[in-house]
């Protein structure tokens, strides 16, 4: 069930507003006005109501997140634009699974944000200058596996919630620490609270991190051409790419899997990493392409990850999966 919340009156115009869905969290929130306030740039006659949905990702916060499969925090949002109580939902790319439902297209993806993970803690120390068991915590493979290699000291412990849940849990209430997006924490403004932003080469983002996604039904044609101006060329060649590496794995997000890709002029540098859930068993690599070949720069970063060593991860990610 959807709450509304409106954004902009449609009485003045006599146009009716357009739905936005979104969750309900303060993040979601300010990513909606992301995506309004650049669609108004262009479009300054149009006017929007934001719809809040709770996904099964929001209302289950006992299980495990790498358990439930990508789509928990997408999937009711879906469902409301497939029946048309929505016009466009907006969400953070790296939620949304690589096949999208049956009537459904990615209408704009923004440009991204600073793609990086954060360390946030109560000593205010960076990565290598936490003490001897210190627990910082995660809800996510990737950075479980990636903390368990680059800094062994430290306990690795599960936490859940949004961001301002987790930077609550981390100042000594669950852990001692904690890894987030640095995405979620600049839109939060609340930078003064990171300790460490971790370097790529470590900390191998997850596909589409950073990223804001804009969803719409494929026969709506006037939100698409809206959003066509809001769509960031160089993003989605990232997105692109990063996505179908995914694919290529299964498209689930419960092994540890890292997948960037930057532009740079005409040209694509993709770094992937896959490892075994205690982080001993890793594989990265970096392949690099014209950005115009996305696909084929995923294709050839996953057949480079076969071929020079990780075809057991591979097939570990897929038996997985299954």
């Amino acid at each position: 069930m959807s709450t509304s919340d409106s954004e902009e009156s449609s009485v003045s115009s006599g146009i009716p507003a357009t739905k936005v869905g979104s969750r309900g969290s303060a993040l979601a929130l300010i990513q909606d006005h992301v995506v309004i306030s650049r669609l108004k740039a262009n479009s300054p006659a149009l006017e929007f109501q934001v719809d809040t949905v709770r996904t099964r990702g929001d209302t289950d916060q006992t299980s495990r997140l790498a358990g439930m499969g990508l789509g928990i925090f997408v999937k009711e949002l879906e469902q409301e634009l497939l029946d048309g109580k929505l016009d466009i939902a907006v969400h953070s790319l790296k939620d949304m699974p690589t096949q999208l439902a049956d009537g459904l297209v990615l209408g704009a993806v923004l440009s991204r944000e600073d793609p990086r993970d954060v360390l946030v803690n109560r000593y205010g120390c960076p990565l290598d200058g936490l003490p001897e068991g210190a627990k910082i915590g995660t809800s996510s493979p990737r950075r479980a596996a990636q903390l368990k290699q680059y800094a062994p000291q430290v306990e690795v412990v599960s936490i859940r919630g949004n961001v301002e849940t987790r930077l609550r849990k981390a100042q000594g209430e669950e852990a001692d620490g904690a890894i987030l997006a640095a995405a979620g924490m600049i839109r939060l403004r609340l930078q003064d609270q990171v300790t460490e932003y971790l370097s790529i080469e470590q900390f191998v983002p997850p596909p589409g991190q950073g990223i804001l996604a804009v969803e719409a039904r494929a026969d709506d044609h006037r939100m698409l051409a809206l959003l066509a101006a809001i769509d960031d060329s160089d993003t989605r060649y990232e997105a692109t790419a990063e996505r179908a590496f995914l694919a290529e794995l299964g498209g689930g997000c419960s092994v540890p899997v890292g997948a960037y890709a930057q532009c740079i002029d005409d040209e694509m540098l993709m770094t992937i990493y896959i490892s075994s859930e205690d982080g001993e068993n890793s594989f990265t690599t970096k392949v690099q392409g014209p950005k115009a070949d996305a696909l084929g720069i995923a294709r050839a970063a996953f057949h480079t990850l076969e071929r020079e060593g990780g075809a057991d991860l591979v097939a570990a990610a897929r038996a997985n999966l299954a």
